[in-house]
């Protein structure tokens, strides 16, 4: 039988919240200063801090688990948002072109972030574990920021080359990819000490610490 763990489901649903609200927000393209990115990167990167924790806590298979969980909740709000805008509008509703231009995403936007999402949420999430073994769960610190390095870095890229490329003028492009992945990282740097107190706090009330050391890293094992 399975354990069952407190805190577990809380996590996995901030982890789910996090994403559709960061999805929904990179509708907007905002400018801090001289970066530039879209508006769900002001909350995204606390995603990554959520997976970090759940891997360093419970192991990559129950991040695994979380990670495929908020990829199917994006998928479901972004067809049950197309098909809504899709639907006749009421006639005396006159905001279908405000629900087009916030919320009917392209396909193509759809796409690059969900790609996206994968593949830097598993790098990310593996990185941590490897590195939680080679360390021997010292300097949390050094898996945290590294692991967000490189997963910030591949999610960062592969959303803007995918959704833009083509689009947009190249050198807007890697403004693009260089103003979210260094906003992303800093976030997590930042948030250094929370994410500290938080595993610190869960591994006592959990009384779990896994070490991922035979452990499956497939995306798509079981389990």
């Amino acid at each position: 039988m399975e354990r069952t763990y407190g805190y577990l489901g809380t996590l996995s649903v901030f982890f789910v919240a996090v994403l559709l609200i960061s999805n929904i927000a990179s509708t907007k393209i905002v400018q801090l200063g001289w970066l530039t990115f879209d508006g769900g990167t002001l909350l995204f990167p606390l995603s990554y801090i959520f997976a970090d924790i759940l891997t360093e806590v419970y192991g990559f298979q129950k991040s695994r688990r979380v990670i495929w969980l908020g990829f199917f909740c994006a998928c479901v709000m972004s067809a049950i948002l197309y098909v809504v805008g899709m639907l006749p509008a009421a006639a005396d509703w006159g905001n279908q072109s405000a629900y087009d231009a916030i919320l009917g995403q392209a396909p193509r936007i759809v796409a690059a972030s969900l790609i996206a999402y994968l593949c830097g949420e598993f790098i990310n999430s593996f990185i941590l574990a490897k590195m939680k073994v080679w360390t021997a769960g010292k300097w949390l610190w050094s898996r945290t920021i590294g692991s967000t390095v490189v997963g910030e870095f591949v999610d960062s890229t592969l959303f803007i080359l995918i959704a833009f490329a083509g689009v947009l003028p190249n050198s807007l492009l890697v403004t693009l990819i260089v103003s979210n992945y260094v906003f992303k990282t800093g976030i997590e740097i930042l948030f250094t000490p929370v994410t500290y107190a938080a595993v610190g706090y869960l591994k006592r009330t959990e009384g779990e610490d896994h070490y991922d050391r035979d452990t499956n890293f497939s995306p798509f094992a079981r389990g």
